[in-house]
């Protein structure tokens, strides 16, 4: 173990799970604050043994809804924080999720998805949660949510994720599955030099009364200050001006709530960070995440070696949606076929935003197993033989 930052430097043989919890120490979490659930109990268990070892705090929560609490808290008091859950548990957080918002607390969230809804399936995989880390808590706003689908990509992309939670203050989602979670694969820590870690900006004036917490830099996105700096911090749920304090009236509403939304939006360039390949001069492009995304590569693969031009678009970044390069891709494509572990989630994006003659083939999966690539290779003949449906079809069909 690293004796400055407490990274354990080289090559590993590690559970998913376990590389998230690596990954969250990398990028300078001190603070976790969990209730275990079937899958993600690992990372918690992992937090609740690393984190004294390089100085940090691990408190295990009533619940949940204690848990989301307690590291928007942490937050405030200046320490990097994250929770880990799965589907019942991410209900339980969503109005907090809310809080985290509109106060502009940074902090991550990892979400190892299973089988759903209610208990469901605790110790199988599904992909259930992906329109709920979009939409699950009430309201209008933008959020940050990353799918690894490597035990590497756990570890990167939860460094990524605080990144972005701390350069945006906003709570960001890691969107793993139990597959991801749970398989155990071969994860480089490289050394704290070579792992580019974001922290939050401060204020760079000095404590008084005049300081406003919430007076945005030209970014739209404000420096904060810690409780117990000297600096008046004033956090509140309600829409606030600011100073933090309570407005009630539309055209404070409105002037809050849009900035939430375009400090998001105008970064979303920044911020997308997905894989493509042999996607240009493709007829279909196959378009998935996570766990699904590794059946998918396989099924891209059968239609290539029966002479079909397929890609492969991989989201690492699921939200925000990469609704300008989709949209590209499907002028110039036949269509794209979607497989998740869900019924129909992210499929809906691309149906949303694709041009009208563009096909949209899902492939769907209730949860508790994985795809055979077959199933993909079915999806991609279906888009080839225009036996997929468009919106197009649709809309001549009266539907």
């Amino acid at each position: 173990m690293s004796q400055d930052t407490g990274l354990l430097v080289g090559n590993h043989f590690l559970l998913g799970d376990h590389a998230i919890s690596e990954g969250a120490i990398a990028a300078g979490c001190r603070f976790f604050g969990g209730y275990p659930i079937t899958p993600s109990t690992e990372t918690a268990e992992r937090m609740a043994q690393r984190l004294p070892q390089v100085g940090g705090v691990y408190m295990q929560m009533e619940d949940e809804i204690a848990s989301i609490a307690a590291i928007l808290g942490a937050s405030w008091a200046g320490m990097k924080s994250m929770t880990a859950t799965s589907g019942p548990g991410f209900s339980l957080m969503m109005e907090n999720l809310g809080l985290g918002i509109i106060t502009e607390t940074p902090t991550v969230i990892a979400n190892v998805q299973r089988g759903s809804p209610s208990t469901g399936l605790p110790t199988l995989v599904a992909q259930s949660d992906m329109m709920q880390a979009r939409w699950g808590s009430h309201g209008h706003y933008e959020i940050i949510a990353l799918a690894p689908w490597t035990a590497q990509e756990c570890f990167d992309l939860t460094v990524k994720a605080f990144n972005f939670s701390e350069r945006y203050r906003v709570p960001t989602l890691l969107m793993a599955d139990a597959e991801v979670g749970h398989l155990i694969e071969k994860v480089v820590i490289p050394p704290a030099d070579q792992i580019e870690v974001w922290n939050r900006k401060r204020p760079q004036e000095p404590p008084s009364s005049a300081y406003k917490g919430y007076r945005p830099d030209e970014d739209l996105v404000p420096p904060m200050a810690s409780a117990g700096e000297g600096y008046h911090v004033f956090v509140d749920s309600l829409t606030h001006d600011e100073k933090g304090y309570p407005q009630m009236n539309a055209e404070a509403h409105g002037v809050l709530v849009r900035r939430l939304v375009d400090k998001i939006r105008r970064y979303r360039f920044d911020i997308y960070d997905n894989e493509e390949r042999e996607v240009e001069g493709a007829d279909i492009v196959v378009l998935s995440y996570g766990v699904s995304a590794r059946i998918a590569a396989r099924g891209v693969a059968l239609a290539r070696a029966k002479g079909l031009k397929v890609g492969l678009l991989r989201l690492r970044t699921c939200w925000p949606f990469p609704e300008e390069r989709v949209r590209e891709l499907s002028v110039k494509i036949k269509g794209f076929v979607v497989p998740e572990i869900n019924l129909g989630q992210m499929v809906r994006e691309v149906e949303r935003v694709a041009v009208d003659r563009c096909r949209v083939q899902l492939v769907p999966h209730a949860g508790g197993a994985m795809h055979d690539p077959q199933e993909i290779l079915e999806g991609i003949v279906a888009v080839a033989e225009g036996k997929a449906p468009c919106r197009a079809d649709l809309v001549a069909a009266g539907a």
